[in-house]
């Protein structure tokens, strides 16, 4: 142990030693077709792989308050948490945001993150989704709430010469949380780390979701066997970035979605023991 420590010690100098601490869970949208057939089933498998937390998706949104007490109540005996949701934009609306801060509040929910926003044609109207996103956030801070906002491969993509992500960190808050989807980032040709490190404090929780340059595989690849440089990710986003939280998340791979969800759990462990 004694000859170890000078190098273990280098590691730290050098950054790259990395918290343990952070929990992982999974983006439910990666085992859907089993959460459609039993959602409370489904929690309770993902519990017992391992993960600690769960981010329910869009469909949420239509349980009663009954049936969100209820899943709350197997979270609690399970010993899993919901730090997020990912939500349609009109979620957000004046018609649908009680609704939606009854549930997550009832969840136990930290985030209500929006997950999806159309593309944009030019850098006014992402401007404009900036604005509705400060206003989100006013809305949800009474009831204890903060916003987050997911991207897509399209955020990447130039528009009047600037990158909308770049648009969105710089007019939005700072209690607006960027959830950085590694998988799209990547495929858009942008680097996760420097946008990590462009951005402290904001990115706090991430997709793990890889991408594979193979046009016959893409998003479909596991964790840890496309591009992603999850090492240099995770220094990044506890070094810098504020993360709170990592999510899995898998579009599909070559097993089943229970299969996926578990080797990619095993396979994230594996790299962050390696770390």
């Amino acid at each position: 142990m004694s000859a170890a420590l000078p190098w273990a010690l280098r590691g730290v100098a050098a950054g790259l030693a990395v918290s343990k601490s952070i929990p992982v869970g999974l983006e439910l949208y990666s085992v859907r077709d089993e959460l459609q057939k039993d959602a409370q089933g489904t929690v309770r498998a993902v519990a017992k792989m391992g993960y600690q937390c769960v981010e329910f998706y869009a469909p949420y949104f239509d349980w009663t308050v009954a049936q969100a007490k209820d899943m709350r109540k197997l979270m609690d005996e399970i010993g899993i948490r919901c730090y997020s949701t990912h939500n349609d934009e009109n979620f957000f609306g004046s018609e649908k945001i009680g609704h939606a801060i009854e549930l997550n509040k009832i969840l136990g929910t930290k985030y209500m993150v929006q997950a999806w926003s159309d593309p944009k044609p030019d850098a006014a109207s992402w401007k404009a989704l900036a604005e509705k996103l400060n206003a989100a956030s006013e809305k949800l801070a009474a009831s204890g709430l903060k916003v987050g906002y997911h991207n897509h491969d399209a955020e990447w993509k130039p528009v009047d010469g600037k990158r909308p992500i770049e648009i969105l960190a710089s007019n939005t808050k700072p209690n607006v949380m960027l959830q950085l989807d590694i998988g799209t980032c990547l495929e858009a040709g942008a680097d996760p780390i420097s946008w990590i490190k462009a951005n402290p404090g904001r990115i706090r929780s991430i997709h793990c979701k890889d991408w594979s340059p193979d046009p016959n595989i893409g998003y479909k690849t596991l964790f840890g066997e496309g591009k992603a440089d999850w090492k240099g990710i995770f220094q990044a986003a506890e070094s810098v970035g504020g993360v709170e939280f990592y999510l899995i998340e898998q579009e599909g791979s070559r097993y089943s979605e229970m299969e996926t969800a578990q080797r990619c759990l095993e396979a994230y462990h594996s790299t962050r023991g390696a770390s």
